[in-house]
């Protein structure tokens, strides 16, 4: 299991986030728009800058429900491939089985 610094740390960046991501979004609209003039693209670009890090989705990661496991993670199901196996195969998880042919 993940240390629980790093995935309450994941759960903040993701608050954080989501949270900014309409101020985020409306600065980068900003910054490429053509009809901007060159100082409110250059005050857009500061404002970004001094935004926090977190604030943006690329620092979150996605982690296991059940172990915090951050590698191997599949989405659809936000279970790591350990966790899913061990599920999967116990029959906790519905409309999943074992493959025979």
């Amino acid at each position: 299991m993940a240390r629980l610094s790093s995935i309450v740390k994941n759960d903040r960046r993701f608050a954080i986030a989501s949270r900014l991501k309409e101020k985020r979004d409306a600065l980068r609209k900003v910054i490429k728009s053509v009809t901007a003039s060159d100082e409110e693209k250059a005050l857009a670009v500061v404002q970004l800058s001094k935004m926090p890090r977190d604030s943006s989705f690329c620092r979150y990661k996605n982690r296991c429900m059940f172990t915090g496991r951050c590698r191997g993670v599949y989405r659809k199901f936000k279970l790591s491939r350990i966790t899913f196996r061990e599920m999967a195969s116990k029959g906790e998880i519905p409309g999943i089985a074992k493959a025979s042919w």
